[in-house]
């Protein structure tokens, strides 16, 4: 599946529900979120900015990878795709990606009994 490109948010559901779960009510934002997406094969690089701020993260599928988590936490997490959709557990939340009809569509998925899903869909531009 080709992730590989420039998104932007045009909707999102539970979204300071999720960041109050994981504890980052302060990145709270009404700017729309532009994702870029850079893959080499199975090597990605995975970007969220908005103006003044920015997050990177990159990986390689079904490799232990060190990476950094939007709060700052540093994790080894495996980035795995099955039927087209990416997944990561991250320290807080379980993430997973796929396009549908050439939108990106995010979501993650909070762990415990208040669990929290949090989805984002964004539009190439």
């Amino acid at each position: 599946m080709a992730f590989a490109g420039k998104y932007q948010l045009e909707t999102q559901a539970n979204y300071e529900e999720f960041l109050e779960a994981i504890g980052l009510q302060t990145a709270k934002t009404e700017h729309k979120v532009v994702t870029e997406v850079v893959q080499d094969g199975d090597n990605f690089t995975w970007t969220q900015s908005i103006p003044g701020w920015s997050w990177t993260t990159s990986f390689t599928l079904d490799q232990a990878c060190e990476m950094e988590s939007m709060k700052g936490v540093k994790f080894t997490g495996t980035a795995k795709i099955n039927d087209g959709k990416l997944s990561l557990k991250f320290p807080e939340y379980f993430f997973t990606a796929e396009i549908v009809n050439d939108k990106l569509e995010m979501t993650c998925v909070t762990p415990g009994e208040n669990s929290v899903t949090f989805k984002r869909v964004s539009g190439r531009i």
